[in-house]
């Protein structure tokens, strides 16, 4: 197993569309991610699951030959905590789709937003989530995906559920369940509060009181610098905007010395695989760490 970090984008970035290559390209968009010396791709269903099973293992088999590993983002109307029940529980359908996708894509991660407060309580919302969270874990089970890993990811607007604590409250409902944390949203929810190295630690030191397993060794990473308002979350940027954070040193460094392997998935706004091939050329030129 490797035993360092993954990286790879979430989507194509601007520079593979210049390309102007026609239609659906598995060999083409592997071949690509893989020039950035990339190994991860997410593949991107936010407005629902539409890529069909077959074209899902054509794109597998080129993804082996160029040793890319894919997840899946699953569609962004998932609402575990929704007052609506029907909308609630048709969260977990939209979670068996992205399940059986990221099995036809040889992967096994699906990355889901929980959902927002609305009209309840925070504590309300998360109460909810948990039951859906069981549901859930229990249908993916029953459908055969019991090898997928459903990935919670912590949200950057203020009222969105998935602070720290409430991602990884998600993740006690199985031993499966591992935490999707994006810093990005983290920086931009605590409005500006990820700056260094202590910011990082104490996340990462959370996650491993929390979870105590390998879940806190090999979580899945969102990255990218992201603009934000009173409310959170304004909008995703690139590495070379550089007025908002957070920065991506720090947490690389300290992924080096703490031996941790994440996959680490760039969601930069169109530079998605050159700024991912920063990270890990970054990662790379890091000193080993001492031998204890």
């Amino acid at each position: 197993m490797n035993d360092g970090p993954k990286f790879g984008t979430a989507g194509l970035s601007q520079s593979y569309h210049a390309l102007k290559i026609s239609g659906f390209a598995p060999k083409a968009l592997a071949e690509y991610t893989a020039s950035f010396g990339l190994d991860a791709f997410e593949y991107q269903c936010g407005r629902g699951v539409r890529l069909a099973l077959d074209k899902a293992r054509e794109l597998a088999a080129a993804g082996e030959e160029y040793g890319i590993t894919f997840s899946v983002h699953a569609p962004y109307y998932i609402s575990m905590s929704s007052l609506e029940e029907d909308k609630r529980l048709h969260s977990v359908d939209y979670l068996l789709q992205s399940c059986a996708l990221v099995k036809a894509l040889g992967g096994r991660r699906v990355i889901f937003h929980a959902g927002s407060c609305g009209k309840q309580s925070r504590a309300q919302a998360l109460e909810k989530a948990l039951d859906t969270m069981a549901r859930a874990q229990a249908a993916v089970d029953a459908a055969g995906f019991d090898d997928c890993i459903l990935c919670p990811e912590t949200m950057g607007k203020v009222n969105q559920l998935g602070d720290l604590d409430e991602v990884l409250a998600l993740c006690g409902v199985d031993g499966r369940i591992t935490p999707c944390i994006d810093f990005g949203h983290l920086y931009a929810r605590s409005l500006g509060g990820i700056n260094g190295r202590a910011d990082y630690e104490a996340i990462l030191d959370r996650m491993a009181q929390v979870l105590g397993d390998e879940r806190a060794k090999r979580f899945h990473v969102h990255f990218s610098r992201i603009a934000y308002t009173k409310g959170g979350e304004k909008c995703h940027l690139t590495f070379a905007d550089t007025a908002y954070g957070p920065p991506h040193e720090p947490l690389l460094a300290l992924l080096k010395e703490r031996g941790l392997a994440p996959t680490v998935i760039c969601e930069s706004d169109g530079t998605q695989a050159e700024d991912a091939a920063a990270m890990a050329r970054c990662y790379a030129a890091l000193p080993a760490p001492a031998a204890v």
